[in-house]
């Protein structure tokens, strides 16, 4: 009798149900520092099992203590001891979807990892400014932005901040096929330098239908050695984003971002350009304008002259606008 209650209560802590009601379709996270020990705390602690011995007893005969892996599970129905144990053992994960923007800094995109996966911001804001990892993949912290595209993408939860980058790569490699390649080459422009460009152009205009017009002006400047004289670089250099309306004296700042006082591109990207607007860059449209200035509509377009007297008109009727508005700085 006594021998049929021993085999009754271990089928029952083995292959019964274990899991509380209120935890089901819930997630349940395992660290990447956290020890067995620590494991049933966080069972016991989330109310997660009903009886956290009987779980005990399992997973050490399961050797589980042994076979630790961290991540992101969900539980979606009510489970034995038996399967939790399989479940955390397997490493079978719910990936998370990672939306990455077309981030102005990298201090926003660390921050934006490090709410959505294990890692800290700072683990990686480390990576994403150490000059030799990203030297192996051909980037530097100025032109790191070049790497990311902005996207939704799927990673484990305990994806480390290296992990996160050699996903950036794989993707950065998907796009820049012997096409794309071949069209910055035809722009005399490495790949890098077309996302910085592209960084500009979206800086200057939302309009995507816009940005070959604007990148075409860009480049006519590149090509007859002419200053960009692109506000958006100013506005980075300050690191005031604020600012609606530059002057003068933000035209003064000792950046190589300046593009009012050094000839060419700036060091790396200002953001990280949306895939529109690189294309917007491969594609530029040919034509012969050297200046614009945001129309006096404000309507996100803008006017395109060929010669300065026409661009002062064109400036003066927003810089009116503007006044209108007082919008002064």
């Amino acid at each position: 009798m006594v021998g049929s209650v021993s085999v009754f209560m271990l089928y029952r802590w083995i292959y019964a149900n274990n899991i509380n009601e209120q935890y089901q379709n819930e997630y349940f996270y395992i660290y990447s520092n956290w020890t067995y020990d620590d494991v049933l705390t966080g069972l016991q602690e989330k109310e997660v099992v009903k009886n956290i011995n009987s779980f005990d007893w399992v997973a050490k005969q399961k050797n589980y203590p042994n076979n630790l892996n961290p991540g992101k599970y969900k539980i979606i129905k009510p489970l034995s001891n038996n399967e939790l144990i399989n479940l955390f053992r397997s490493g079978d994960q719910e990936p998370v979807q990672v939306l990455v923007k077309s981030f102005r800094k990298k201090e926003k995109l660390s921050a934006t990892l490090g709410e959505i996966l294990e890692p800290d911001s700072a683990d990686f804001q480390t990576i994403f400014s150490n000059n030799e990892f990203l030297k192996s993949y051909g980037f530097k912290p100025t032109t790191f932005p070049a790497l990311i595209l902005p996207n939704t993408y799927e990673f484990y939860w305990n994806a480390s901040p290296e992990q996160f980058i050699a996903r950036m790569a794989l993707e950065y490699k998907k796009y820049w096929n012997e096409e794309r390649k071949q069209k910055a080459k035809q722009l005399g422009l490495s790949q890098s330098e077309v996302s910085t460009l592209a960084s500009i152009v979206q800086s200057e205009t939302a309009k995507i239908d816009e940005k070959p017009k604007v990148a075409g002006v860009y480049l006519n400047r590149l090509k007859k050695g002419m200053k960009l004289q692109a506000d958006p670089t100013l506005i980075f250099a300050h690191n005031d984003f604020t600012i609606k309306r530059v002057l003068n004296i933000h035209k003064q700042i000792d950046s190589p971002y300046n593009t009012y006082k050094f000839t060419g591109l700036p060091p790396g990207p200002i953001l990280i350009p949306e895939i529109s607007s690189i294309d917007a860059v491969l594609n530029a449209e040919k034509h012969n304008f050297l200046y614009f200035c945001a129309k006096e509509d404000f309507s996100g377009y803008h006017n395109f002259s060929t010669n300065y007297l026409a661009h002062l008109k064109n400036a003066k009727l927003y810089q009116q606008a503007l006044n209108k508005r007082k919008i002064y700085k």
